[in-house]
């Protein structure tokens, strides 16, 4: 492996959060499988405390995990294609070419290799993704901060209010996944596989292009503090394809739509997505705070803004620049899309660098206080679980 680059290097650390790369490299494994462990079993958990709560209202709790909301028209994609258009009024047209197409491409490619069928096909990519993805966020965390920071990263992600959505047919598993190794790659300074990652991460979802503009924002750095030397061609081959996945289904759609620059943005607007720089999620807080509405709002409202101050910390800790413009353009989104307000913490799921600043704290403070980072640990997964079982089985809201 190259040695980390000037990219990697955060430029605020504390004595004993940092690994040395050659002492960490042969215990990698095994602490990984431990982090891995450690979210499986919170996810484990979570499915379990939704499954009592599905099973108590005579529901099927695969069923809700499998075929809720988006994941419908995933599955529709895998089986059939493009082509699913509901028409509800003019200003409002839900077409399924709104989804990215590389879920229901592995969907489908479970299907056509195992007995399985589409619903359970779903499940398995999405919990195969955050495995890997939870690995890739482990790899980041210890290559930074040590293995205890990127154990407890893992752990953190896997007990966020929103987290069951990394147990459902959903596609932010597939993103995080990607976007943990191509940034992983990125700090590393493996520039190709970091683009070839990218562009996958951007077939994945809208918000995929953000992993792009973190591989872009890290090759122009980089071309700058080599200003004086000859940049390297594997530099300028990963910037070249880090965009590409996101563009090129954006094109496409485009092109099926007759417009080939504006068609896709124009089939997110009558789906009633689209950025307008935070108005209509202002228009909405405001109807929140004077009128109130069901409690899946508020806690949105608090989701959203501990994310936005997260960000604040993780610039003051001064972290790499790929994760700072990963995370910042995921964040951008969130708040400056219109539509869904509920669905912004979904959106922000495959941040997890915001994750690093709380988790360097819960290391501290499991090292000087173990019992107080117990209690927060069990108070968070106690919300997670609760709230999971909520939102999904009770709430009768979109994610």
């Amino acid at each position: 492996m190259t040695h980390p680059s000037t990219l990697a290097r955060p430029a605020l650390t504390e004595p004993g959060d940092r690994a040395r790369p050659s002492r960490l490299a042969p215990s990698l494994p095994a602490a990984a499988m431990t982090a891995l462990g450690l979210f499986a079993a919170a996810r484990l958990t979570g499915i379990l405390a939704l499954a009592a709560t599905a099973w108590a209202t005579g529901r099927h709790p695969i069923v809700l995990l499998a075929r809720s909301w988006d994941s419908i028209w995933y599955l529709g994609i895998a089986a059939h294609g493009y082509g699913r258009t509901l028409y509800f009024r003019p200003t409002v047209v839900h077409s399924d070419l709104a989804f990215f197409p590389l879920y229901p491409a592995l969907v489908r490619g479970v299907t056509a290799v195992t007995p399985l069928n589409a619903s359970t096909a779903g499940l398995l990519v999405s919990w195969l993704a955050a495995g890997a993805a939870a690995c890739g966020m482990y790899a980041i965390g210890a290559r930074l901060y040590g293995r205890a920071v990127g154990t407890a990263v893992v752990l953190l992600w896997g007990l966020l209010p929103h987290s069951v959505v990394l147990s459902m047919a959903y596609t932010e598993p597939v993103l995080t996944a990607f976007a943990a190794w191509s940034l992983y790659a990125v700090l590393g300074g493996h520039w190709v596989w970091a683009g070839v990652l990218a562009a996958l991460a951007g077939l994945s979802r809208p918000n995929g292009f953000a992993v792009a503009a973190a591989v872009l924002a890290a090759a122009a750095y980089e071309v700058w503090r080599l200003r004086a030397r000859k940049v390297p061609h594997r530099l300028w081959t990963g910037a070249a394809l880090a965009p590409l996945g996101w563009m090129g289904y954006v094109l496409w759609v485009g092109r099926r739509r007759g417009d080939p620059l504006r068609g896709y943005f124009e089939v997110q607007r009558l789906w009633g997505s689209r950025f307008d720089f935070g108005e209509g999620s202002l228009r909405f807080v405001k109807h929140l705070l004077l009128d109130g509405d069901r409690f899946v709002f508020p806690v949105t409202l608090g989701i959203v803004a501990a994310a936005t101050v997260l960000y604040a910390l993780l610039i003051a800790d001064r972290a790499p620049l790929p994760l700072i413009v990963y995370s910042g353009v995921l964040l951008l989104i969130a708040l400056g899309g219109s539509g869904f307000f509920e669905s912004k913490p979904r959106f922000l799921l495959p941040a997890f660098p915001l994750l690093l600043p709380l988790a360097r704290a819960l290391v501290r403070t499991a090292r000087a206080r173990p019992w107080h980072a117990t209690v927060v640990v069990g108070a968070l997964a106690g919300l997670s679980f609760a709230y999971g079982a909520y939102l999904v089985v009770l709430a009768h809201t979109p994610l």
